[in-house]
């Protein structure tokens, strides 16, 4: 999508500073970390949000799990504990129209929620 700053990303049109990287997914540190580690994981297929994934596209979303996992091992954060969110539609707080998950750690992290 054109006008999608995380194709963009994709796309290398936009420099970022990439962790992981393979032919369906990405992973770059946040622009913004909201804590010691703030890593943004994506698919590389245009996918909204949640309510786009379909039954095909499932098994890709799991794979996407088990990167995060992955990416929290090699940042220590595994052992200590993580958090791990996605934001849907406006209410939900998505600000990029992308399906992402934000991987957040390395401190004590606020446990109202969840």
């Amino acid at each position: 999508m054109s006008d999608c700053i995380f194709c963009k990303i994709v796309q290398k049109e936009i420099p970022s500073e990439i962790v992981y990287e393979d032919q369906e997914l990405m992973a770059f540190k946040d622009i913004q970390p909201l804590a010691p580690v703030h890593i943004v994981i994506i698919p590389k297929v245009h996918l909204r949000s949640v309510n786009d994934i379909t039954p095909e596209n499932e098994p890709l979303v799991g794979r996407l799990f088990g990167v995060v996992r992955r990416l929290a091992e090699e940042f220590e954060v595994n052992e200590s504990g993580y958090r791990v969110v996605s934001n849907m539609g406006t209410d939900g707080g998505q600000i990029v129209g992308h399906l992402h998950f934000h991987l957040l750690g390395g401190q004590a992290l606020n446990a109202r929620i969840g």
